[in-house]
């Protein structure tokens, strides 16, 4: 078996900004929400509070340092940063520069575009939009030029020499084939032999990655109806609703005992993604957690009983059933390294400490041997 390299994907809103400022209140960052949250249920896990790294402001060297330090010692290979781009417009993007001019930050990474609106909703959608995500083929040029000077970067992490690059939404592009033309084009233009391009395989992009001209896709997890499950498809009515019962749980919210919210099982859910399989050219991913109703007041999405048990076991069936061998490399994609507002992390809390971690490193050491 090829060594596992997990990448975790990483947050860098952990300091304030101008635009925070102006949209959310001075001095927000993302621990402004994830303080704020409280249970919704009984057996509820919120707030979901940080331990070893306490509230970290990601502008200092010493919080970037201490995540690398962590995350090497449980044997994560690198971060996936989120990146964000507006027609030249950048948003928070200080941490990665400071760390591209610290040669002590030796992590490994790549990036990822968050190519959405910003809304006050936190779902990338048309409404209450705070900046606006278009796009043409002089800001494909800008776009890719400005990206050049990451891939140059001797920790850019490269696939036989072409550098790694993420589109999260690439349905939301008018021609993304058009645009992964330029952007080859460009990249070849610098030196690299390619760009090694792919996207977050989720409900709403569940397309083979050669369809729209993505070397590879990745799983992103949660996401329900990322692929089609033969088995599941072919049930009869009734045993499909049956399977829909038993993954979802309806409960009433104590802010509001009019309102139904959902939540859904976290062993029952990694059951039916270990059941979905896997998919050509398409990474593993899987999360250790999930629960964004720290952001979403109405309607948030919680995985509900998550254990590094339970996470361990789904881990498991990855690693020893994923074909590595049908890839160029071995990444498997965590989401994420510290999406506290949407209480999906494998940075220590309060309540696991780093139980997460250990069974991370526990598993792939284990699988691995």
């Amino acid at each position: 078996m090829q060594k596992i390299k997990p990448i975790a994907i990483h947050l860098p809103q952990f300091h304030p900004i101008p635009e925070n400022d102006d949209w959310w209140g001075k001095g927000f960052t993302e621990w402004t929400n994830v303080t704020k949250a409280k249970p919704r249920f009984e057996g509820h896990y919120q707030p979901h509070l940080p331990a070893d790294l306490g509230f970290y402001d990601l502008r200092l060297e010493e919080s970037r340092l201490a995540q690398e330090a962590l995350a090497k010692h449980y044997g994560i290979y690198g971060f996936c940063y989120y990146h964000y781009w507006f027609n030249g417009k950048r948003l928070l993007h200080e941490p990665l520069d400071r760390k591209l001019n610290n040669p002590k930050e030796d992590l490994p990474f790549m990036l990822c575009w968050a190519n959405e609106n910003w809304t006050r909703v936190w779902d990338g959608g048309e409404k209450h939009v705070l900046i606006k995500q278009e796009y043409s083929e002089e800001d494909d040029i800008q776009h890719i030029l400005h990206l050049i000077s990451y891939f140059k970067d001797s920790r850019y992490i490269k696939v036989n020499g072409a550098p790694i690059f993420i589109v999260y939404r690439p349905r939301l592009f008018p021609d993304i084939q058009k645009t992964i033309h330029v952007w080859r084009n460009e990249v070849k233009k610098a030196g690299f032999p390619d760009l090694y391009i792919g996207f977050a395989q989720n409900k709403e992009h569940s397309f083979n990655p050669s369809e729209f001209g993505f070397d590879f896709g990745f799983q992103f997890k949660p996401s329900f109806g990322t692929q089609r499950n033969p088995v599941f498809y072919s049930m009869n009515w009734k045993d499909k609703l049956i399977q829909r019962i038993k993954s979802k749980l309806r409960i009433k919210s104590k802010a509001n005992p009019k309102k139904l919210e959902y939540y859904y099982d976290y062993e029952n859910y990694s059951k039916i993604q270990m059941d979905l399989g896997f998919q050509k050219d398409v990474y593993p991913g899987i999360t250790p957690m999930w629960d964004n109703s720290a952001r979403r007041k109405i309607e948030p999405f919680i995985l509900h009983h998550s254990t590094p048990e339970k996470y361990g076991e789904w881990l498991k069936y990855i690693i020893k059933n994923f074909t590595w061998k049908n890839m160029p490399e071995s990444f498997l994609f965590i989401n994420a390294w510290n999406e506290w507002a949407e209480g999906n992390h494998l940075e220590p809390c309060q309540k696991w400490g780093n139980a997460y971690l250990e069974k991370t490193k526990e598993v792939i050491e284990e699988c691995s041997q």
